[in-house]
């Protein structure tokens, strides 16, 4: 089969599009995938340069997200079977420590990520464990199938779990466009909030619109924070998202009305921030941080999709021979949305 890996930690000119065996069935509980597509993640791009941590097999195929037709059954197998259309719950733990049995396989000590721990989706086929695959979503191609998984029930976590956003409640959306921040927004909007965006690109700030966001803010042009602050009549949200971290963190406080929420998964301009801890606790703040979703939450959104006919924010799509093409793109923050590898499986 043909596949993308890296054979070390690097640049994009890591990125090899190679021969490789196919997988083969590693448990009688696994299934084999022909993936028809793949989308890209910013862990992606963590994993090739060697920041996440974690020891690396050489050589990897990368990705977390994919979508395809299972093609391959263990013995044990009984939720699917060869010619279902599925999608690829990205993760699996050890299955025995209290986050496994609790269905928090996300947050075990030993979770395996694809494309970290192991073989990922940047691939024409991929084993998984079966318990893994979902089916697609009625309504989605195969491209939108992949690009959903891991922003989506990241958000969703954020959002509905951790947050509890309720109907009519204002929500900030620190910089649209990324593939969280484009999920969230749908997720909020259907949820019936009200939304600012923010971006330096006043075209994603645009394209937000167009998605249902009501307001946005160019924060290469004004405090963001105090423009919110103008907007809300000096009442702030009730959430804000951000995952973006780095000097802005404080001006995400400051937006915030009392009893007000933050959400993060990520810190893309910095990792230790300055806090006023007074503010947090003079408003009554409460801070979620979320890495991933359980299986119960991806089922969640599955059913999002369903009953809302909303469908992922696709930028462009690659074959997976342009990978790193693909990869510089997500580096750059050109992208609104999600960036998909098309296999032609």
């Amino acid at each position: 089969m043909k596949a993308v890996q890296i054979h070390q930690h690097g640049g994009v000119d890591q990125l090899r599009y190679q021969d490789r065996a196919e997988p083969e069935l590693k448990s009688p509980n696994d299934v084999i995938v022909r993936l028809k597509a793949a989308a890209l993640n910013r862990i992606d791009i963590r994993i090739r340069r060697g920041l996440c941590g974690t020891d690396t097999p050489f050589p990897r195929i990368l990705g977390v997200d994919g979508a395809g037709v299972v093609t391959a059954v263990g013995t044990e197998v009984i939720n699917v079977k060869p010619g279902d259309a599925v999608c690829l719950y990205p993760v699996h733990g050890c299955g025995q420590c209290a986050f496994c049995v609790t269905d928090r396989e996300f947050m075990c000590a030993r979770v395996h990520v694809l494309g970290e721990r192991e073989n990922g989706t940047y691939a024409e086929y991929v084993s998984v464990p079966a318990q893994n695959c979902f089916s697609c979503p009625a309504g989605l191609s195969f491209e939108e199938a992949a690009a959903f998984p891991l922003v989506f029930v990241t958000a969703w976590r954020m959002l509905v779990t951790n947050a509890a956003i309720k109907p009519g409640e204002s929500v900030l959306i620190l910089g649209i466009g990324g593939g969280i921040a484009s999920a969230a927004l749908q997720v909020a909007k259907f949820s019936g909030a009200q939304l600012i965006v923010t971006s330096s690109s006043d075209e994603k700030l645009a394209l937000a619109r167009k998605l249902g966001a009501e307001l946005g803010v160019n924060y290469c042009n004004v405090d963001f924070a105090k423009e919110v602050r103008n907007l809300t009549a000096k009442r702030g949200v009730d959430v804000v998202v951000d995952c973006v971290g780095g000097p802005g963190w404080a001006k995400s406080l400051a937006a915030l009305a009392k009893g007000g929420r933050l959400v993060t998964c990520g810190a893309i301009a910095g990792t230790n921030p300055q806090t006023d801890v007074r503010r947090i606790f003079w408003n009554d703040l409460s801070i979620f941080g979320s890495s991933l979703g359980s299986r119960t939450e991806f089922r969640e959104v599955i059913n999002f999709f369903e009953v809302s006919r909303a469908k992922p924010v696709i930028d462009q799509v690659f074959s997976l021979s342009e990978a790193a093409d693909a990869q510089q793109r997500l580096e750059a923050s050109k992208q609104f949305g999600k960036i998909v590898l098309q296999t032609n499986n």
